[in-house]
């Protein structure tokens, strides 16, 4: 029997995803194609692989039993095409990484518009969320994570500043009117901006170290924005004077520099590891990710 190889492909995903609209999200696709590409295989095939509702769409006891040989079939058809590719002069293809909202904005800016420079022929997808999700589930290539978010069983890369801060600042209107706070403790009589995981915690307490002595504070305040997304919101209140902000330096480093916003508690600023590019270590990794890992290597020992 012949089976078109997209039409398997397109079950995998709508399989794997939990629903046509996630696994077209996923594959880049659109649902209706791959709707339509699963009717087709079951029609072909003579037997239901998926059952539907309004709310999931599962894989019936035939669709598991395809899924399971299919997985590894289909990456090795993968890691195939990709040893071919890598005999093109340059690179092409899709790469598709999921990052913390934080590396979009502070870590990617320096490296992707020269690697797509270099690279013209991929096509690079940037999916930046908070909630920390398992990439290969999520259709990514790799991800970007801190090393205390990172998942098992994978490599990990170094990527961007290998050494951050977290910075505290207000605007000098702010401070000139409840004054200069000397001490971490200090910040509870102050209105301190917040911020909450996607989780629904807190990002309290705020920690500072000095000398090796460690103090955390659990500050309040009028503002509570969510982690990532709604960050530069949080960093326009404090500079129209609401109150005091605790993020990464690298963040507020222009208007730190700018005026707009005045450091205080500097030599309690604490340092922190950079961020990581992870991946799974299996043995063929595809052609745009091995060009993007070089380029991230390379501009790494160029500093």
């Amino acid at each position: 029997m012949k089976v078109d190889l997209s039409d398997l492909n397109a079950f995998v995903a709508v399989a794997q995803a939990g629903g046509f609209r996630e696994g077209a999200r996923a594959s880049g696709g659109s649902a209706s194609f791959l709707s339509e590409a699963v009717r087709r295989l079951e029609a072909q095939l003579g037997v239901r692989l998926l059952n539907r509702t309004t709310r999931r769409v599962v894989p019936t006891e035939a669709g598991k039993g395809l899924l399971e040989r299919l997985g590894p079939a289909l990456s090795e058809v993968e890691s195939a095409l990709d040893v071919v590719n890598g005999f093109r002069d340059r690179p092409a293809g899709s790469l598709r990484l999921n990052v913390p909202v934080s590396a979009a904005r502070l870590v990617l800016p320096a490296i992707v518009p020269p690697f797509l420079a270099a690279y013209p022929d991929i096509r690079l997808e940037v999916v930046a969320e908070e909630s920390f999700v398992d990439v290969l589930a999520a259709g990514c290539d790799a991800g970007i994570r801190y090393d205390e978010r990172l998942e098992q069983d994978m490599i990990a890369v170094p990527i961007g500043p290998r050494v951050q801060r977290f910075a505290t600042a207000a605007s000098p209107d702010y401070l000139d009117r409840h004054g200069r706070p000397r001490h971490p403790s200090e910040l509870l009589g102050h209105a301190c901006l917040l911020g909450r995981f996607a989780s629904g915690a807190l990002t309290t307490p705020w920690e500072f170290e000095r000398d090796g002595e460690v103090v955390r504070v659990e500050p309040s305040g009028p503002l509570i924005v969510r982690i990532g997304g709604a960050t530069d919101l949080k960093v326009d209140a404090a500079i129209s004077g609401t109150g005091i902000i605790h993020v990464f330096e690298d963040w507020l480093r222009p208007h730190l520099d700018s005026g707009a916003l005045e450091p205080i508690l500097e030599p309690w600023w604490q340092r922190f590891s950079g961020p990581f590019l992870y991946y799974p270590g299996r043995r063929l990794v595809p052609a745009p990710l091995r060009a993007f890992i070089d380029f991230v290597k390379a501009s790494a020992s160029q500093r």
